[in-house]
């Protein structure tokens, strides 16, 4: 009873000295969840273990999520395009991408012939404040509605306050399954398609090699692959979405 009293205290004064990071999130299911069973709670999860971190995840709006990060309130963001740390000095990219998101618009009519981002400029586009990609991409003079989360939007698109919704493929389908809105299409191909990539306080730049080395390692060992066909085979992702390099 001693040995065994001995070997717990061990194991749990070990778990309490892994550092915890505390990174934004404003990802939606099937990439994270409450449960944090969401491949990215998965895969971004198994990263930071083998790196010897433990990952913390809280949602913030987006906009606020990024500030927060470059401020040092929170440690980072799990997902972003490149670049940001331009203008978020403050934010190192952890150089091995997390995931590919394919940015897409959902509409209600499936004739909108949506292709590129001027074919966006005479429609009333709705989308989340802060989501970079769509804020450079639309066109001056392009009739745009902010709101600040997922409900919002897909609510806007439900009752025909906007003829378009911007938002990423996967998670987008899984908020319209979940309010139960029916007769969405998804135009393809993707307005864009981007690499996504954790971004870290500098006050944590020591820790970035390792993660890098862990995200570049789940791929090669096929661990993304696997967890990603499970996660997405319910809403009809091809293989080809989960096939990352």
């Amino acid at each position: 009873m001693i040995l065994l009293a001995l070997a717990f205290t061990t194991g749990a004064s070990q778990a309490a000295n892994v550092p915890t990071l505390v990174l934004n999130d404003t990802n939606a299911p099937p990439y994270t969840t409450e449960a944090e069973d969401g491949l990215l709670d998965i895969v971004a999860g198994e990263a930071f273990r083998r790196a010897g971190l433990h990952l913390k995840l809280v949602h913030l709006p987006a906009e606020r999520g990024l500030l927060n990060a470059n401020e040092g309130i929170e440690d980072g963001d799990l997902t972003r395009i490149a670049g940001l740390e331009k203008i978020y000095p403050n934010l190192i990219r952890v150089p091995e991408k997390l995931i590919d998101w394919h940015f897409v618009t959902f509409a209600h009519q499936t004739k909108l012939g949506i292709s590129s981002w001027g074919a966006l400029e005479n429609l009333t586009v709705g989308h989340i404040r802060g989501w970079k990609i769509f804020e450079k991409n639309l066109k001056p003079g392009t009739a745009i509605s902010l709101v600040d989360t997922e409900a919002q939007l897909f609510t806007m698109l439900d009752k025909n306050r906007i003829d378009v919704a911007l938002y990423e493929h996967w998670m987008g389908l899984a908020w319209a399954e979940k309010m139960g809105i029916k007769n969405i299409h998804v135009a393809e191909p993707p307005l864009a398609v981007r690499e996504m990539y954790i971004y870290l306080n500098k006050r944590h730049a020591d820790k970035v090699p390792a993660i890098a080395a862990a995200l570049h390692a789940l791929k090669a060992e096929g661990f993304f692959t696997r967890v990603c066909m499970q996660k997405l085979a319910p809403l009809a992702a091809s293989a080809a979405q989960c096939q990352i390099k």
